[in-house]
């Protein structure tokens, strides 16, 4: 009888023998000469797979981010979310060295959507990037901006993990009077876009336009204190809107809200009368750009208007870029209230 389950003994043995050995050495990992567990491949983090943002001068300046810009789809507005990091000491070393000038490329695919306010999509990319560098301290007579098409097939531009957005799609070089020294920063890095080449930039640039009057206050530094300082009294006095920092949608106070509801009241028994939205920049970049971003803002306001029961016929759109700032273009504070779409009825 015994010698019957003799076996069926053994067997139980050897089974929590090898159940111990596998949960103390594999699961827990506490035998001697034992490898370290493999990464799994399903660990890979967005993070990781993310080409890290460096802007280098050569061997005079280098700056690396651990994260980089990111465009959604034919989108022109940069995610600085994943940035992970300033432009300090970027804006330190272009405000030391006012020789040297930055040139921005905004990439684009030929498949993507070209928007209405520019010539193409990388142009506009460029643009926004330009703009969030200014807001850094970067100086805006530092920078200039270029786009330009990938059209080489196989070159296409990274995608983040989860495949909704461009990773990158941003190039960044240096120049003066001497050769410009491309970066090697940023997905992607196409042969059509002469990577090894030197960029050609002017040596100088344009002098900042004669300001017409101050900041109305110093206190006043980020877009919502601008905002918040506008005051309605009339629909026939004009107010100004402002913007935060990439966003499309102008930032809404008791203010603005009651100007708009006062304005769609007098404009619904006043079919003759208008609502003017004149957009403003403040004089970073050329003329002909910022007249084109002037009218894009002003018309992102119009867009909005159209559930407040103001007819579409009697808004109009107007544009005056760089030409009417209301405060001081030599400083971040004043460059921040010239940006701006003004409303008024007339």
């Amino acid at each position: 009888m015994f010698v019957s389950k003799t076996p069926w003994v053994l067997l139980l043995l050897l089974w929590m023998a090898g159940s111990t050995w596998w949960h103390v050495c594999h699961i827990k990992q506490l035998c001697p000469n034992m490898p370290f567990p493999m990464a799994s491949d399903s660990s890979d983090t967005s993070a990781s797979m993310v080409a890290p943002l460096t802007i280098s001068d050569g061997e005079r300046f280098r700056l690396q981010l651990p994260g980089n810009f990111s465009f959604a789809r034919s989108g022109a507005t940069a995610s600085t979310n994943a940035l992970g990091a300033s432009f300090s000491e970027l804006a330190t070393y272009l405000t030391n060295n006012p020789d040297r000038r930055l040139l921005v490329i905004g990439y684009y695919e030929a498949d993507e959507t070209k928007p209405a306010d520019f010539e193409n999509l990388g142009l506009a990319r460029a643009e926004n990037v330009r703009q969030y560098l200014v807001e850094q301290g970067v100086p805006q007579t530092s920078l200039t901006t270029q786009g330009q098409l990938l059209s080489l097939p196989d070159v296409r531009m990274a995608l983040n993990p989860a495949g909704d957005s461009l990773v990158g799609g941003l190039a960044f070089a240096f120049a003066g009077a001497d050769e410009a020294q491309p970066t090697t920063a940023t997905a992607p890095q196409p042969a059509s876009a002469d990577s090894t080449r030197p960029a050609t930039l002017p040596a100088s640039a344009p002098a900042a336009d004669t300001v017409q009057k101050k900041l109305p206050s110093a206190t006043l530094t980020t877009e919502t204190e601008l905002a918040a300082a506008e005051k309605y009294t009339s629909v026939f006095k004009p107010i100004d809107l402002y913007f935060k920092l990439n966003g499309s949608n102008y930032i809404q106070t008791p203010d603005t809200r009651r100007f708009f509801d006062e304005a769609a009241r007098y404009l619904k028994t006043h079919k003759q009368k208008e609502l003017v939205l004149t957009g403003h920049t403040d004089n970073s970049g050329n003329d002909a750009t910022n007249l084109r971003l002037s009218r894009s803002r002003a018309n992102d306001v119009k867009k909005r208007l159209r559930s407040s029961g103001i007819s579409a016929s009697q808004i109009v759109v107007d544009a005056k870029g760089e030409t009417a700032p209301k405060a001081d273009n030599g400083t971040i504070a004043g460059r921040r209230a010239n940006r701006r779409v003004t409303v008024v009825v007339r």
